[in-house]
């Protein structure tokens, strides 16, 4: 059996979000799926997915400040500025943490460790809603 299913994420501020939840909510038939792989595609160049942290929120705020230090707005050297100086290290700080998850399905839910979840990592100051699409392929 197959599942495909877009979903639309509120927008969020730059930083680290913990979104299981609102993947969840827009997944109902997940609950028919006995065992399988659960891929979540996020539609955009400027932001990413990561599974992280998901009781305490200083991880997130921990990571958002690795990330702004190691990859820094207004570097001389950036020649992509048509959108912001917020831009291209959006662009960087996605490709590093990457654009998909492959999770695993099991009695009708995803497979996460005790203290995971799933992070969608804003990197833009204006994003807006971001898209997911979420696969999941199983019996």
């Amino acid at each position: 059996m197959w599942l495909q299913r877009e979903i639309r994420l509120q927008p969020r501020p730059r930083g680290f979000h913990l979104v299981t939840d609102e993947v969840l909510c827009g997944l109902p038939e997940l609950r028919d799926f006995k065992v399988g792989m659960m891929n979540v595609f996020i539609r955009h160049t400027s932001a990413s997915l990561t599974l992280n942290e998901n009781a305490d929120p200083t991880v997130r705020q921990d990571f958002e400040s690795y990330f702004n230090r190691a990859v820094p707005e207004g570097a001389p050297y950036y020649r992509h500025q048509d959108e912001g100086a917020d831009d291209l290290p959006a662009h960087i700080k996605a490709s590093l943490l990457g654009a998909s998850l492959n999770i695993p399905v099991g009695n009708g839910q995803p497979v996460l460790g005790a203290w995971q979840g799933i992070w969608l990592c804003e990197h833009r100051n204006h994003g807006g809603s971001r898209r997911i699409v979420v696969t999941v392929q199983g019996e």
